[in-house]
């Protein structure tokens, strides 16, 4: 296996293992997984032994959890937006004394249908979380407005308008995006359903984000030997968190080393740790790996990641290609989506280099745990840079 080395950032995490607050609580996480594990559809996404990445970057294991599948929404979004559209009408129909504890199966049989219907739900999105909200919208029974920013592709518009939202394109950044959801549900009354959260706003992402969890204890429950590493994606950092809390819920006093990865273009993860505080940066933000072209950190992602990631590395677009590529020409084949091999990129660049193999402590008997985020989410994109189509089953 020989894909091209890439230049690449890295930074270690200076507050490593300091006391901090809990973000996410561990009774949250219970509720989020007894309910989602109840859903209609449900099963854990497979987890990949790959045994010629582990070669190619000298190390014991690589598993690779791929959620390409996920409720056939293409992304690991789906366990977080519709589960906290789910908990959000939950809370409004007991705030109007409708119903005091909705369940799932009522909503979506749409027993209440005559109130959910006048609740619209919103949020930003570069296309994966917005799926997931209009796919619970649709399912619960609540209108929804999804705001793009300009450069999110047709094909992922197209496919968050399939389950019914109405979308919006915003001029500038996935952040102006955020600000004018935001600006537009104040006026109007509506809910906004982020994976990215604020001071003020901090409920919601937290049910999103206690909902990705579900994933990271998927792969910890299927994996033959604790991970002594895990490559996750940045983005706002609300993944890379929720994987982070899950281990460390896991494994105890030992939990792996986190790694966050963050395209070149977008590394406000890193950027945050170099500067000991949550910072935003500025610019375009231009990069292929639209899931995590992002310029600010979430609050409670930072609170969990500024004292537990043991390090931030920054990518260049180009080696998340190589990683694409890698994935399809491997037997069986791997279909990844360019924001799914971030934490791939990251630790292919760092094993096969002497000072990212010895700052991230890898070695010969190091076992890595990837999270592959997403599928072919849009496909013709997805075929222009790998230079095949993805099946036609895949999302």
């Amino acid at each position: 296996m020989s894909i091209p080395r890439r230049p690449y950032r890295l930074l270690l995490n200076r507050h490593h293992g300091t006391p901090g607050l809990v973000a996410l609580p561990e009774s949250g996480f219970r509720r989020a997984r007894e309910e989602i594990a109840s859903w209609p559809g449900y099963a854990p996404t497979p987890l990949l032994p790959l045994p010629d990445v582990a070669a190619a970057a000298r190390v014991a294991s690589v598993h690779y959890k791929d959620e390409a599948g996920r409720f056939g929404l293409g992304s690991f979004k789906a366990l977080g937006g519709a589960y906290a559209v789910m908990r959000l009408l939950q809370v409004e129909l007991a705030k109007r004394n409708i119903a005091p504890s909705a369940t799932a199966a009522e909503l979506a049989e749409g027993r209440y249908k005559d109130a959910t219907q006048a609740i619209t739900v919103t949020c930003a999105t570069d296309g994966n979380h917005g799926r997931s909200v209009a796919w619970g919208a649709q399912r619960f029974g609540a209108r929804c407005v999804i705001f793009v920013h300009q450069h999110v592709s047709q094909g992922r518009r197209d496919a968050i308008a399939a389950y019914g939202a109405s979308i919006r394109v915003v001029p500038g950044t996935y952040d102006d995006s955020v600000r004018e959801a935001q600006k537009t549900a104040e006026k109007e009354g509506w809910f906004v359903v982020s994976d990215t959260s604020y001071p003020g706003y901090t409920e919601v992402p937290r049910d999103v984000m206690q909902g990705y969890r579900v994933m990271a204890e998927e792969a910890a429950e299927a994996l033959p030997a604790p991970p002594t590493h895990v490559f996750v994606q940045g983005g706002v950092g609300g993944v890379a968190a929720a994987v982070s809390a899950q281990m460390r819920a896991r494994y105890g006093e030992k939990p792996p080393k986190l790694v966050v990865v963050e395209p070149e273009a977008a590394a406000c993860l890193l950027a945050s740790a170099e500067a000991g505080a949550p910072t935003a940066i500025e610019g375009e933000l231009d990069t292929l790996m639209a899931g995590l072209a992002c310029g600010e950190p979430s609050l409670l992602a930072w609170q969990e990641l500024e004292r537990a990631g043991f390090a931030f590395m920054a990518v260049p677009d180009a080696a998340a290609v190589d990683a694409m590529k890698l994935l399809a020409a491997r037997t069986p084949r791997v279909v990844a989506g360019e924001s799914a091999v971030a934490g791939l990129a990251g630790l292919l660049l760092a094993a096969r280099d002497g000072f990212g193999r010895a700052a991230l402590e890898l070695a010969e008997d190091s076992r890595v745990l990837l999270f592959g985020t997403e599928g072919a989410t849009d496909p013709a994109l997805y075929a222009k840079l790998v230079g095949v189509s993805p099946p036609a089953s895949s999302n």
